[in-house]
């Protein structure tokens, strides 16, 4: 990389720590690809271990059911990264990788990503933590799939991708809604059910949408149809 042009590791949050120096020479030691829209970056139980930074567009970790149904376990935009759980222990991938987006990714080979733990205890600590969210995640998974029925995941998994507005304290948004396809590989049901239950909430006047924008106009009533909030009953 010449002097003055940007690094594509630059939006890697996991890597924010290193020095311009240090950032630079890992950058050399990535391997660079790009991919299309839909293209399979990593299989489940392939042997591939290396490390992937997501420098520019989306990826989606999912599995499979038994019926082929997708089922998706992460989202990852550009500053993610993925691919650290069979760099740490060896073991076959646990999930395969798709592009969402045209997408380049950076790999590095698992010794070279074992290293920079061991030299920055910041990244490692970083890397505990998001692997603590993993856990925690699956929990929450386990108990939605166990507890709530196909609506009600719906539901709920909209209400984790709102963010409250920072231009209007007190309104939820989801500033980039994905498609009905990927909510459903989310919420481990049809995208049918999705469309259909999008447009019961549109039309409910709980939700609106402008453009790939959605608006939570009344998140107390989509708490109270996923379970998270009981209604007072009359006195």
């Amino acid at each position: 990389m010449s002097s003055g042009e940007p690094n594509r590791l630059d939006s890697i949050e996991l890597l924010e720590c290193l020095d311009a120096d240090a950032k630079g020479a890992l950058e050399a030691r990535c391997r660079w690809r790009r991919f299309k829209a839909g293209d399979r970056i990593v299989e489940r139980n392939s042997g591939d271990s290396d490390v992937y930074f997501v420098a520019e567009g989306a990826v989606q970790v999912v599995n499979y059911s038994m019926t082929g149904r997708d089922i998706a376990l992460a989202h990852l935009k550009q500053g993610g990264y993925f691919g650290e759980i069979s760099a740490i222990d060896g073991k076959l991938r646990s999930a395969s990788v798709v592009a969402l987006e045209d997408c380049l990714l950076g790999s590095l080979a698992p010794g070279l990503f074992i290293e920079q733990l061991t030299k920055h205890p910041i990244i490692a600590l970083r890397v505990l933590s998001c692997l603590a969210d993993i856990i925690r995640s699956c929990d929450e998974r386990i108990m939605d799939l166990s507890t709530l029925g196909a609506v009600e995941r719906v539901y709920r998994h909209l209400l984790r991708m709102a963010e409250e507005s920072p231009v209007n304290p007190g309104q939820w948004v989801i500033p980039a809604l994905p498609t009905h396809k990927v909510i459903a590989a989310m919420a481990s049901t049809t995208r049918e059910t999705v469309a259909r239950n999008m447009s019961q909430l549109a039309k409910s006047g709980i939700v609106e949408r402008k453009g790939r924008v959605l608006f939570i106009r009344d998140r107390e009533q989509l708490e109270i149809l996923t379970g998270a909030l009981e209604v007072e009953p009359p006195r």
